[in-house]
């Protein structure tokens, strides 16, 4: 029987089988057909047995592998579902009858959503803080949780079902030369089989058009740290199959260096070498002192054509496990198709006499000059759309410079519709790059007309509600640094006129007071619409020797950086300006316990640093035994714009 066009003369001198002398051929799915019967020496049977079992094993476990990862997604769809209902039963349950005196017991709630919320609460007082940061980063013990029980699971598929054992067999035509045959090759396969099986995982968790958010409800930048993680553990994997091979045919198969000059100029090897060094620069670049250094446009491009070039190479390099590349490549270029689409659909519109074409929005610009730390500029557009929901976000991109580029952004306007447009409103501090160069713009501009235009291209929205489940009686902080106000402003500027029973505070950590200029009219807008709310506006940079409004001078050093009941403050009205940094901690906890009912809702955008602390502090304040009794001030939810950091 002559040799299969699928088995190349390298695959069947490596799995010394004699293809020309077969009676049969045993196809394997994945892997090189098997010469049946064996004809080689007895060792070498036992060594073809473990290696065809192990193999037929680990693709039954890739499947396993996927329809637990299928049942998973299913499951919590079905959960998310059936939770949403559940809760707007228990929300009209809970609403206040006519004549309830305000305060006067705990709102009526089911046993399910009583313990639901013991629950939550007792999973946000251990899990919610941050742990090894050196090794993960800014990320949540729950999310580390997910990440240990991800790789033990593989760990388990990587070893189970491999006979280990060692066979000394002798060489074809060499007396008394011997090859040492381990079951170190069928490990270095089953670890091979599951890199290419998670390929297409990977390209899932990094996908903005996500098929994970439509069913789980989790925007796609919450699935960024397990991308991430799982790039290290599929790096792991492929560089242990590539090191076990070396070890194999350079090491332990006989003669040398015959075999292993032999082994390295196959096509198939060729191949693995060239993925095996994409997947390294891939790895390489993608950790965060390599982003730093080279900036994240340069992260982005380069990882977008070594992850494509990366899985064609794979595909030269084993072909059998095509299964596993071919829907990762559609993954990649279904995303792309889809943002190409969703951006066509948001700008296709009438023009001029009637026509449709494609245009792009006219933002005016505003901008706040800031040569120490970046200037701020401000976009304020309309645009033809549905509204969008509280929380979510979009990329823009600019025509006037780079159309390669787009930014996410996330609009401080409330999603409302006016005879068929809503107003879309940004701000952004401009750095380097594309930013600066928009603002660089809107300072040429402005200095020959009183206002600056250009255009913008909309991408999305993104993200999903932060609202959603925000109760009538849910006592709502919002903190904010800088830009990150953007995120929280949009959630004060929804409870205007629905704020009635709740407590309502806004804690902002501004570099100068004049940063306020920036959504001044927000801020006017949400005081008198919001009777109850309080305002802090926390001033860190300004110089020492600089006035606040209303003539109030610190040059103490400790004020400066000090909490709240050591820095100077001005207090007009329901606003305060403090010169100094907050103190989380007892702002936090100070606004959990003068609350008189109701959850607690913690929106935040910012540094990372105040990120942290801010999940250290909210989950201590969650005690899910006063909860259970009851007593909901203690139910303390934390929702962050999950920011990246470099």
């Amino acid at each position: 029987m002559s040799v299969p066009d699928r088995i190349t003369p390298e695959l069947s001198a490596r799995h010394i089988q004699n293809f020309s002398d077969a009676d049969s051929l045993e196809p394997h799915w994945g892997y090189a057909d098997r010469v049946i019967p064996c004809t080689n020496d007895p060792g070498s049977c036992a060594y073809l047995d473990v290696v065809y079992h192990s193999h037929d094993l680990g693709m039954l476990y890739t499947g396993i592998i996927w329809a637990t990862i299928g049942a998973i997604l299913l499951i919590t769809a079905i959960t998310r579902r059936v939770l949403r209902k559940n809760l707007n039963v228990v929300n009209a349950a809970s609403i206040p009858v006519s004549g309830d005196v305000e305060g006067q017991g705990a709102p009526r709630s089911s046993f399910l959503a009583s313990w639901t919320a013991w629950a939550k609460s007792t999973t946000r007082r251990y899990l919610l803080p941050e742990s090894l940061r050196v090794v993960f980063g800014r990320t949540t013990r729950l999310q580390i949780l997910i990440l240990a029980i991800i790789s033990g699971y593989l760990i388990v598929w990587s070893f189970v079902g491999i006979a280990y054992h060692t066979w000394i067999t002798p060489v074809k035509n060499k007396p008394g030369m011997y090859n040492t045959r381990t079951s170190l090759g069928p490990f270095a396969d089953r670890l091979g089989v599951l890199a290419f099986a998670l390929t297409p995982l990977s390209i899932m968790l990094a996908s903005r058009e996500s098929l994970l958010s439509m069913l789980t409800g989790i925007p796609y930048h919450h699935f960024n740290f397990f991308h991430r993680w799982l790039g290290h553990i599929i790096f792991i994997q492929s560089a242990v199959h590539t090191i076990g091979w070396c070890v194999i045919e350079i090491r332990l198969y006989q003669p040398q260096p015959t075999v292993a000059l032999n082994w390295i100029r196959a096509q198939y090897m060729i191949w693995g070498l060239v993925a095996m060094i994409l997947l390294t620069l891939l790895w390489l670049l993608s950790l965060p002192f390599a982003i730093r250094t080279f900036g994240y446009e340069f992260f982005r491009k380069s990882h977008y054509v070594l992850a494509m070039v990366y899985i064609g190479a794979c595909w030269g390099h084993w072909e059998q496990l095509k299964v596993f590349l071919l829907p990762s490549l559609l993954l990649w270029f279904a995303d792309r198709l889809v943002r190409l689409l969703r951006t066509f659909l948001l700008h296709y519109r009438f023009i001029s006499e009637g026509k449709m074409g494609f245009q792009a929005s006219k933002a005016k610009m505003r901008l706040f000059p800031d040569p120490t730390n970046g200037d701020i500029v401000r976009l304020d557009f309309r645009h033809a759309q549905s509204p969008w929901k509280i929380g979510e976000h979009f990329y823009l991109c600019f025509t006037e410079g780079s159309i390669w580029q787009s930014h996410p952004m996330t609009p401080l306007s409330l999603p409302v519709s006016e005879q068929g447009e809503v107003l879309h409103s940004y701000v952004f501090r401009a750095k380097q790059g594309e930013t600066k160069r928009i603002a660089q713009l809107a300072r040429s501009r402005n200095a020959d007309r009183e206002e600056a235009e250009t255009g913008v291209i909309l991408t999305g929205p993104y993200g999903q509600s932060i609202v959603d489940d925000l109760e009538h009686d849910t006592n709502v902080l919002c903190v904010a640094g800088g830009t990150g106000i953007t995120f929280v402003l949009p959630v004060l500027l929804g409870l205007s006129n629905v704020s009635k029973g709740r407590s309502v505070e806004l804690v902002w950590s501004i570099r100068c007071e004049t940063d306020r200029e920036w959504i001044s009219e927000e801020l006017e807008r949400i005081q008198q619409s919001i009777p109850e709310v309080k305002i802090s506006l926390f001033v860190t940079r300004q110089g020492v020797h600089e006035k606040l409004s209303g003539g109030v001078v610190s040059s103490d050093k400790e004020a400066l950086f000090g909490d709240e009941d050591e820095a100077s403050s001005n207090k007009t009205g329901k606003l305060s300006l403090i010169r100094g940094r907050p103190g989380l901690e007892e702002i936090v906890e100070g606004f959990v316990n003068e609350t008189r009912s109701g959850k607690c809702k913690v929106f935040a955008s910012g540094p990372g640093g105040m990120v942290t602390d801010l999940r250290r502090v909210v989950a201590r304040c969650n005690r899910p035994d006063s909860v259970r009794k009851g007593d909901a001030r203690f139910d303390v939810a934390l929702i962050t714009d999950e920011r990246l950091e470099f």
